[in-house]
């Protein structure tokens, strides 16, 4: 993160704290970053969060809403207030040493229960050096714990700016096999790439042989891939008389650039409508 962005970030934090903990929580938490020995003082400290702030989703007024906005963090709205506090304390480490800072933080995801484990993958945006923390994200995307996987994979920028691709496209299929909501992954038309559309196309295949349906959000991520191969798999699916996944796959076609699929939309009366209507985005699906 840069300085402003930091700046920026912890003072919307720290206004948050203030308005839902208590005195003496927040007395509590000033004290566990006052100490001269941070790391393990935070280490012990981790673990006691949620008795010392609560458990409830945050509350934020209209100044706090534009801070966080401002900060880039708006996605922390549906956060918990103990949740919040465990990523703020862990940010502080950031005016220690990289090997130390790195030491404690990995113990802790070594010892990590459950809503410890969504604190810590809620953080990695918010620790320097986040190139450090690959590995370990790599490996929370095979958790099979839902409320990890949504911690990482929803509303969650880590991913996307430093996962290399094969390690996100595992977390994107990954979402796709756990029915996570595919629109919440940061950064998801910006990493599209054609092996991962190849993937998912193979995937459509085994869900239609199974007579399943496929999630709409998976040709949002084939469309600018479309090539005679893919092509014939689209027909199969535009076949399939399921509104939904024909205007998924519509849409998908119309911001490829092979024109035999856009001609063969065309011979779809109420497809061709709805693209011109223009009303077709991926939000509505």
């Amino acid at each position: 993160m840069k300085g402003d962005d930091t700046m920026a970030i912890q003072k919307a934090l720290s206004a948050i704290i203030k308005s839902n903990v208590v005195a003496d929580g927040q007395n509590w938490l000033e004290s566990i970053t006052q100490s001269a020995d941070l790391s393990n003082k935070i280490s012990q400290a981790f673990v006691m969060v949620p008795r010392k702030t609560g458990k409830s989703l945050i509350q934020l007024n209209d100044d706090q809403k534009v801070l966080i906005k401002e900060a880039g963090i708006s996605y922390i709205s549906n956060w918990t207030i103990d949740r919040l506090c465990r990523v703020w304390l862990l940010s502080t480490l950031n005016s220690i040493d990289q090997e130390k800072r790195y030491a404690t933080v990995d113990r802790l995801f070594l010892s990590a229960e459950m809503n410890e484990a969504v604190a810590l993958y809620s953080a990695l945006p918010f620790l320097a050096h986040p190139e450090i923390w690959v590995k370990r994200c790599a490996e929370g995307i095979r958790s099979n714990i839902g409320s990890v996987l949504e911690a990482i994979m929803e509303n969650n920028p880590y991913p996307s700016e430093n996962l290399d691709e094969a390690a996100w496209n595992q977390l994107v299929l990954k979402a796709f096999f756990t029915e996570k909501n595919i629109k919440f992954i940061v950064g998801l038309d910006k990493r599209a790439n054609l092996e991962l559309a190849l993937t998912l196309i193979d995937y459509a295949k085994e869900r239609w042989a199974a007579k399943r349906k496929v999630s709409p959000q998976l040709w949002r991520l084939v469309g600018k891939f479309i090539n005679a191969e893919i092509f014939e798999t689209l027909k199969v699916g535009l076949q399939h008389y399921d509104q939904i996944e024909q205007r998924a796959i519509a849409l998908a076609v119309a911001q490829s650039d092979y024109q035999p699929a856009k001609d063969y939309i065309n011979t779809f009366p109420e497809l061709k409508l709805a693209l011109s209507e223009g009303n077709l985005n991926w939000d509505s699906f």
